[in-house]
């Protein structure tokens, strides 16, 4: 069973997270092209990460996202606060904020599945198990990523949490943004996902009162080790 160390960065504004990110990645891939030349007994341990964090708020335009998507311009954002990245995960547009949680798991799939059809579908399993905890019942939309409420139900079919990840070398980065307690008017000023015709929820939203993030990271962590049939180490939280 692999062993993924868990780290929460708290708020972190979402290029310091990027970067984070990058370093742990060239950390994984240089310990993997050295394994490859080196006999079995001399092998480094292979690491794998599961990040949390929540980030100001920030628009996310994905590699195959369109710019006009975002319906701001930039003395608005400027104006409103917010920052705009253009990123090399897949996916288009996304807003990322308080009281959502962001998560990013850095894994070597070499040590699970290299698939990545079946590694956006474990995802959105996990999402889906630990809304199920809430009595919400969390749903995929054919042909897109994420999970949805009422897919089916053109006049009803909701966005709860939005996902894009980057695989290189069979490492993955960047992964969702489950909206928990979030301002959705944030979302407002895009079109999610380049998706004009469906909304977006949050859990609050949906039960009506606020929910505590420790309790859903939790059970994310929870649900993430299940799916992933690993062992989350908590190595330490900021």
């Amino acid at each position: 069973m692999p062993q993924v160390f868990f780290r929460d960065l708290g708020h972190i504004r979402y290029k310091d997270a990027w970067d984070y990110q990058e370093r742990i990645f060239e950390e994984l891939a240089s310990r993997k092209m050295r394994n490859r030349t080196l006999p079995e007994e001399m092998k480094e341990a292979q690491q794998h990460f599961l990040l949390f964090c929540e980030h100001p708020p920030v628009y996310t335009l994905g590699k195959s996202g369109l710019p006009q998507h975002l319906l701001l311009n930039e003395s608005q954002l400027l104006e409103q606060g917010i920052e705009f990245s253009k990123t090399n995960r897949g996916g288009d547009i996304t807003f990322h904020g308080p009281e959502q949680v962001v998560g990013y798991p850095i894994l070597d799939m070499d040590f699970f599945f290299t698939d990545v059809h079946l590694y956006m579908r474990s995802l959105e399993e996990v999402i889906i198990r630990s809304l199920a905890e809430y009595g919400i019942i969390g749903d995929r939309l054919t042909g897109s990523t994420g999970v949805w409420l009422e897919p089916d139900s053109p006049s009803r079919a909701r966005k709860i949490c939005a996902m894009g990840v980057r695989l290189s070398r069979w490492i993955t980065m960047h992964g969702w943004a489950l909206n928990v307690n979030t301002n959705l008017d944030y979302f407002r000023n895009i079109i999610p996902c380049g998706i004009q015709d469906k909304g977006v929820t949050s859990i609050a939203k949906e039960l009506g009162r606020e929910v505590p993030m420790e309790e859903v990271k939790l059970l994310l962590r929870k649900h993430f080790s299940e799916v992933f049939e690993t062992e989350i180490l908590i190595e330490f939280e900021v």
